[in-house]
């Protein structure tokens, strides 16, 4: 799918907030889409694995998806995958070609524990969650929560690996879900916003609005996420039982301002400069939304704030 920028702009000026509200609600059909594939699936498992890419929105659909499923009856549990990390050890961790510690590996995983767990899980019985603390790059003792399943619940396991072969060829029941960015916007037949684009942007905002990393910091991360996507999330992605686009038409208009500043601070010579430069001027191609127009719900609100979920 494309967006043409022509319709972007014309929208943005015409009626922002009017274009605001159908992109949401294009999203929000998706969800109701999955929601109604995974009860459909419910008979054979209660697991939903749910993968996608950095920056894809992956959190914030997962609630939305658990809204709709509390709307048809059914109850559900979030599990953040990145809690089955084990303790970091430097001398057997997995390394990048440069040699840094690679945390995009899925060998970074306790995939024993997240399969014994899923299996668990399907039979009803009760399983203690672990918990990861990143700052010491560690596992703690005590569990982050405890999940037995009923018959009108299901649990949701969110992470970058959630399709990964190590886990989808022991539980080829469980519904697979993929979601991205999946759209490029394009001018006069060519390309001139690619669709990872979306998800650059959008980790680059909330990475400095929430993270504390300057844009320099994350710019510098994004050829070893890129490369961990290649390696680990794409070759994957097609095992999905459904998949579907989280970019929002209208997101570059309100990231416009914010991302332009942003990406004016990054100094050259670091890694991937040369996409940065690409960037920086295919966005300002965009006119400017103010984000006051985006619904406290939306999608969006992940990236910049002031929304009305927990993350």
């Amino acid at each position: 799918m494309a967006y043409q920028l022509s319709d972007i702009n014309f929208k943005t000026v015409a009626d922002p907030k009017g274009f605001v509200e159908e992109s949401d609600a294009r999203y929000q059909a998706r969800v109701r889409k999955a929601a109604e594939k995974i009860l459909e699936n419910k008979k054979n498992s209660p697991i939903v694995l749910l993968s996608g890419p950095s920056g894809s929105g992956k959190t914030t659909t997962a609630m939305k998806i658990a809204e709709q499923l509390e709307t048809r009856g059914v109850r559900s549990h979030y599990v953040a995958m990145d809690d089955y990390f084990i303790t970091v050890d430097p001398a057997t961790a997995p390394r990048t070609p440069e040699g840094e510690l690679d945390l995009e590996s899925p060998l970074c995983l306790d995939m024993e524990l997240l399969n014994e767990h899923f299996t668990q899980l399907s039979k009803g019985k009760r399983v203690f969650i672990p918990k990861y603390e990143f700052s010491r790059r560690m596992r703690v003792q005590e569990p982050s929560k405890s999940i037995k399943l009923k018959d009108d619940e299901v649990v949701i396991f969110e992470g970058i690996h959630a399709l990964n072969d190590m886990i989808t060829d022991r539980h080829p029941e469980a519904f697979k879900l993929y979601i991205s960015a999946r759209s490029d916007v394009e001018f006069e037949g060519k390309i001139v916003f690619k669709r990872t684009w979306f998800r650059l942007v959008r980790r680059m905002v909330r990475d400095f609005n929430f993270r504390g990393s300057d844009p320099a910091e994350t710019m510098s991360m994004w050829a070893n996420v890129r490369r961990g996507e290649k390696h680990n999330i794409s070759p994957f992605k097609n095992k999905a039982n459904y998949k579907f686009d989280t970019s929002l038409a209208y997101e570059p208009a309100v990231f416009n301002r914010t991302a332009t500043q942003l990406f004016h601070s990054v100094p050259e010579g670091i890694e991937r400069f040369d996409e940065l430069r690409a960037v920086l001027p295919a966005i300002q191609l965009f006119g400017e939304i103010d984000e006051s127009l985006v619904a406290e719900d939306s999608l969006l609100r992940e990236f910049i704030g002031g929304g009305i979920y927990e993350y």
